[in-house]
């Protein structure tokens, strides 16, 4: 990915859960979301490739959108990353149960149990690797607790489901 055009598209998908002109360090998370726009979001259970594919379909947004004129024809094919498959979830969320996408990505975030993560904070980048390869790798708590939709009352087990039937039940436990 050529740095200019990655930087942009950064930028870009900032502003779609932040202000980029924010002018303190207690309110911006360049550092936080960067490492999560550097880690790739892994699927491993049947359809998870679903949440990658609206986490790549960014990319296309964003360059319809933007005065790019060139990209490297590899740029499309990379490995969808965290905060792109978190983004696109998160509309998907906006869709589903209404909402707007920006507050129902930081309503992920808390699930994580990341809120507040600032720049301003120094969060070691090992704390937020741990935190993002427990989700992708599924190490979260049977009932979700951990992952992207804890439950507080499961009936399955919620690391053997796909993202999209966990999003479901924790709408449904959550109405």
């Amino acid at each position: 990915m050529s740095k200019p055009l990655d930087e942009l598209y950064f930028r870009w998908l900032y502003s779609q859960v932040g202000a980029v002109n924010a002018r303190r360090k207690d309110r911006t998370y360049w550092e936080f979301l960067r490492i999560l726009y550097t880690t790739e979001f892994v699927w491993f259970v049947p359809n998870d490739d679903n949440r990658v594919m609206d986490g790549i379909l960014l990319r296309e947004e964003f360059l319809e959108n933007s005065e790019v004129a060139e990209i490297d024809e590899n740029w499309m094919a990379l490995g969808c990353s965290f905060l792109e498959m978190l983004v696109g979830l998160s509309r998907r969320l906006s869709f589903e149960a209404e909402g707007e996408p920006l507050d129902w990505f930081w309503q992920l975030i808390r699930n994580l149990d990341m809120e507040g993560w600032t720049d301003d904070q120094k969060i070691p980048r090992e704390k937020i690797s741990e935190k993002l390869n427990t989700v992708i790798w599924r190490r979260y708590k049977r009932n979700g607790l951990g992952g992207l939709f804890p439950l507080r009352f499961n009936k399955d087990d919620q690391r053997q489901k796909e993202i999209w039937y966990q999003m479901f039940d924790y709408l449904q436990e959550n109405s």
